[in-house]
């Protein structure tokens, strides 16, 4: 079990660690080249959710990471510890959420600094941050996890 807990802890503090860094050696919209034009470090706050939506809104971002990282916590005791995939996906998850809650408990803000552009359709993808990257890994492996729980109950039916 401690091992599911060392996943969200690393996650947290490479987090913390990458935005104190752009914080510190970064000016606000400032902008360092990684893979030209393709990747970026761009230094950018976020006072919203993603894509900044229900932007100083703190008080709702306080109530509901408090009540998803109880939900989480509740949720890998009861079921995330049964199934490897699950566990890991649950920690990545935990860590992203409380990546970012301590940004809009400490700062009022979210830290954002990598920025992607996608090539192939020329989409300019939000910038976003480690905690960020957690998250969407996070429920991307849930999802296969329930995938694949579907096909292991379809081929016992069978």
């Amino acid at each position: 079990m401690i091992v599911y807990y060392a996943v969200a802890v690393l996650v947290i503090g490479l987090d913390q660690l990458t935005k104190w860094l752009v914080v510190k050696n970064m000016e606000l919209g400032e902008h360092i080249s990684v893979l030209d034009p393709y990747i970026a470090l761009l230094s950018h706050r976020n006072r919203g959710a993603a894509w900044g939506m229900l932007e100083g809104k703190m008080w709702l971002f306080f109530i509901v990471t408090i009540v998803v990282v109880g939900a989480i916590i509740y949720f890998f005791h009861t079921e995330g510890k049964k199934d490897r995939l699950l566990g890991i996906s649950l920690m990545l998850l935990l860590g992203g959420a409380i990546g970012n809650f301590i940004d809009r408990l400490l700062r009022g803000e979210v830290v954002d600094f990598i920025s992607v552009l996608i090539p192939v359709i020329n989409y300019d993808f939000p910038i976003f941050n480690v905690a960020d990257a957690a998250l969407t890994i996070a429920v991307a492996l849930i999802l296969l996890h329930v995938l694949l729980d579907e096909k292991k109950k379809k081929k016992k039916v069978s």
